[in-house]
């Protein structure tokens, strides 16, 4: 790893658009900013599960799948980050590597990742635990409201600030999306800066 390396601790829930565009934003990125990426599963279902549903980026009211979250805390517990990471990436694209408009079927993307079948199975108190304690990891970073997705940056020289989002209707182009990381950076650096809206 490079001295210049940020490391980016980045909650998601599996089913959310707005979170797959921020992933793709990110990765977009490797060859122009040094990044180590850890995937973490947090879960929309569980933020709002005592309204029921909440505020997609519409506005519109919607329910959050939790099964997508809870295969992706099994994921990530028993097999590791990275592979979180490549299950999220199956999840979204077909078996050809094109980006899908929604997620995919979870078996699927299993067996694409060459992890166990038995990981799409029904919910287990162990599954519920682990997805529980990543996402109040996540959330816990925050000051805020919470969301998808949750952002860890952890600079280079050890400083590290938690955000949530960028949100984004689009994938910028490259050099927008050099910009927007320095901006982001920048962002989240300043003490006291809270949110911006559009």
């Amino acid at each position: 790893m490079s001295a210049n390396t940020w490391t980016v601790d980045f909650w998601l829930d599996p089913a959310c658009p707005l979170t797959r565009r921020t992933a793709r934003w990110l990765t977009s990125m490797a060859a122009d900013v040094p990044l180590q990426v850890h995937w973490r599963v947090m879960s929309l279902s569980l933020l709002y599960e005592d309204e029921g549903d909440s505020r997609d980026g519409s506005g519109e009211r919607r329910a959050w799948p939790r099964d997508p979250a809870l295969v992706a805390a099994a994921v990530q517990d028993g097999h590791g980050h990275a592979a979180l990471g490549d299950f999220y990436d199956a999840l979204w694209t077909g078996q050809d590597g094109t980006e899908q408009e929604g997620i995919g079927s979870i078996a699927d993307a299993l067996r694409r990742c060459a992890l166990p079948a038995e990981l799409a199975d029904g919910v287990s108190a162990g599954r519920d635990t682990a997805l529980r304690s990543s996402h109040s990891d996540g959330v816990g970073r925050l000051a805020g409201r919470a969301g998808s997705p949750i952002l860890s940056l952890t600079a280079p020289y050890g400083r590290r600030e938690t955000i949530l989002g960028p949100l984004l209707d689009a994938i910028p182009a490259p050099a927008d999306a050099v910009t927007l990381w320095k901006a982001t950076v920048l962002l989240a650096g300043i003490p006291g800066f809270r949110e911006i809206r559009r």
